[in-house]
């Protein structure tokens, strides 16, 4: 007889298995075109996708309703932060004495619900379905306490999370700090192809982001653009970034130090991917237009809960690599990343950015960027 196992347990992964649904895992999916399957807890269909680069700490929640459909009602002690793929619809907060409070999303919204608050999702749609990505903290939390039901029913209530009375309405506070730290208090952005982001050159020609502190929460998410015609600078950090492109297309490099080849993956809206692990990794504009891309992971610029998100959010950033930081500098680019970037820009009918061309002129690539230190 097998003798009994007691070690190297993960009760998060054996929660999933016994969900049934399916389990996508993988570098990269279109959310819009993978599989998913009835989700008895959910009342809808779903899936699980564990992307290589998810890190310990989240995973990620495919949610389809149908035309007029609703998920059952949900409470638990994990963290989400919800994208809206497609469709139209809306959801239902339950807070403490039976109030509630209902607010409507649509293609492009993102919300994060309050810590263990009863929801409800709906489509209000009578002819589409709705396709909902959800980074949740699951992983974490079940991990710790490895008790269902103190995860999924428990009663303790989180009343100041659900924060300002505006906050689900698409109002906000606008928090400045300085360029790549701005932040956006709400818990609730009705659209990201259309909000308002803020100035960050050190990241690349063209470059803007702004911070979300959404719930007051410990998830993470930000919103980044890469202007026509233009690259980000390379970066790395610690695994667990979601990255969900919101408007254009275009495609990101990955390697590791040293990696004599780099990983190619395009994208539009639809897909997640996620870096792993101290990989370095660049975003392309290749579209006609501006392109932008939502970010979601555990440890927030406000609660950082990790030494990596700390420094991350803190001053490393946008720091040279050749300084203690974690970027690359155009300067210190691999040549080729300009040629490939180039001929895929060629390829779409667009220009380069002027700025970037005169930045390749006086540029010496120093080192490879598969060697960058």
């Amino acid at each position: 007889m097998e003798a009994d196992r007691r070690y190297l347990l993960n009760p998060y992964l054996d929660w999933a298995r016994g969900e049934g649904v399916p389990i996508h895992g993988g570098f990269g999916f279109d959310l819009l075109g993978i599989e998913t399957a009835p989700w008895a807890r959910l009342g809808v269909s779903g899936a699980l996708v564990h992307l290589d680069g998810r890190g310990d700490l989240v995973d990620c929640w495919l949610l389809e309703l149908p035309p007029g459909g609703q998920t059952e009602p949900q409470r638990h002690l994990f963290e989400e932060v919800v994208y809206v793929l497609s469709g139209r619809g809306g959801t239902m907060l339950e807070r403490a004495g039976g109030t509630t409070h209902t607010f409507e999303w649509g293609v492009g919204s993102l919300f994060a619900l309050p810590l263990n608050a009863r929801y409800r999702h709906f489509n209000t749609s009578g002819r589409e379905s709705a396709r909902l990505a959800v980074v949740t903290s699951l992983p974490l939390v079940l991990n710790a306490f490895h008790n269902l039901d103190f995860v999924f029913a428990n009663g303790w209530t989180f009343e100041e999370r659900f924060g300002d009375e505006g906050w689900f309405r698409g109002q906000g506070r606008f928090h400045p700090v300085r360029p790549g730290r701005h932040q956006w208090e709400t818990s609730f952005v009705p659209d990201l192809r259309i909000f308002e982001l803020q100035s960050w050159e050190r990241r690349g020609v063209g470059s803007s982001n702004i911070k979300f502190v959404l719930a007051d929460g410990t998830m993470h998410a930000h919103m980044s653009e890469l202007a026509v015609g233009t690259y980000k600078k390379a970066h790395r950090h610690g695994p667990d970034f979601h990255i969900l492109p919101v408007t254009g297309h275009g495609y990101s490099l990955f390697w590791r130090q040293g990696d004599a080849e780099l990983v190619r993956v395009d994208w539009r809206h639809g897909w997640v991917y996620a870096p792993p692990d101290q990989v370095f990794h660049q975003h392309f504009n290749t579209a006609s237009r501006p392109s932008r891309y939502l970010a979601v992971a555990y440890g927030s610029i406000r609660y950082p809960f990790s030494s990596d998100k700390r420094g991350l959010f803190g001053d490393g950033g946008d720091r040279d690599v050749n300084q203690g930081g974690r970027q690359v500098e155009y300067e210190d680019e691999d040549p080729s990343i300009r040629a490939t970037f180039e001929a895929a820009l060629r390829a779409n009918g667009v220009e380069p950015d002027p700025r970037m061309r005169e930045i390749w002129e006086h540029a010496g690539a120093r080192q490879p960027a598969g060697e960058a230190t």
